[in-house]
């Protein structure tokens, strides 16, 4: 059984991309490549895959954004924190692009059907391109830490919420639960919040080089509309799960489900109050 609308969709869109004269090479360079085709994830072998590796390196995080937040930190001089913000954020949002590009050329060269981007089927493998982009954006999450340390150096401690924290660590378990369980329709949310990425790194980038952009609530607004896709997408799973033969890592989509509810509730309070017409008034 499939959804309406959705599947067509997808097949009108894949039918043009892959006519497009840019599409083989884009293949070659993002799905082709041997260390693209031929990726596996095998947790314990794969680089920071293991259980351990995770638990340390969440543990690390949490522990040293809480010791350096109390205690008297490094002074760095203001153009030496702007340069290394610049490049922090040239990097990520770089890497946003390539990820995104990465997965949706994966996607069309890849995925026969909407059907299967959804719903992998049940012992699927986590290998090929479109879990090699999958792992790339695991550890990408996991050098997103140093904006936690640039906020921290740079004494922007109003910035260091309990959403910051929160959201950091626990996208960190996400994506690693996602490749190690094989998760369904990820592919779809890297998509999705890459493309967000772009936005905020490029934000962050125009911020650090002394422009004000007015676009700020876009980017918050942004991100709540990718929390609501997420919904979507999970819910899509749900509906192919129950209506076929099962669906790939649906223990992980519970987990997920919960943190992107969390998410959505975190990120609205937060939008709630930095931009309400009362905040806006004071």
């Amino acid at each position: 059984m499939e959804l309406p609308f959705f599947p067509a969709l997808f097949s009108t869109v894949k039918s043009l991309v892959v006519k497009q004269p840019f599409f083989p090479t884009l293949e070659d360079w993002l799905v082709n490549h041997p260390k693209i085709l031929e990726f596996s994830w095998i947790n314990g072998q794969t680089p920071a895959s293991s259980q351990r590796f995770l638990t340390l390196t969440v543990f690390s995080y949490i522990s040293f954004t809480f010791i350096l937040s109390q205690v008297s930190r490094p002074f760095l001089a203001r153009p030496v924190l702007k340069s290394i913000s610049a490049v922090h954020n040239i990097f990520l949002l770089t890497l946003s692009f390539i990820m995104a590009l990465g997965c949706l050329v994966s996607i069309f060269s890849q995925v026969p059907n909407f059907n299967t981007l959804v719903c992998f089927p049940k012992r699927t493998s986590p290998s090929g391109p479109l879990f090699f982009w999958a792992y790339i954006f695991y550890l990408s999450k996991i050098v997103e830490f140093m904006d936690t340390l640039l906020i921290i150096l740079g004494n922007s401690m109003k910035r260091l919420s309990f959403l910051h924290v929160y959201h950091h660590f626990m996208v960190v378990i996400m994506c690693y639960l996602c490749l190690d369980s094989v998760q369904s329709s990820f592919s779809m949310v890297l998509v999705t919040n890459c493309i967000v990425h772009v936005v905020m790194y490029t934000y962050y980038l125009m911020c650090t080089l002394g422009m004000r952009p007015k676009w700020k609530k876009m980017v918050t607004d942004f991100q709540l509309l990718q929390f609501w896709a997420s919904f979507l997408i999970m819910a899509m799973l749900v509906f192919y799960h129950f209506t076929g033969s099962g669906c790939s890592g649906i223990l992980s989509w519970c987990f997920n489900a919960v943190f992107i509810v969390s998410l959505l509730f975190l990120f609205s309070d937060f939008h709630a109050k930095s931009y309400s017409p009362k905040v806006k008034g004071n």
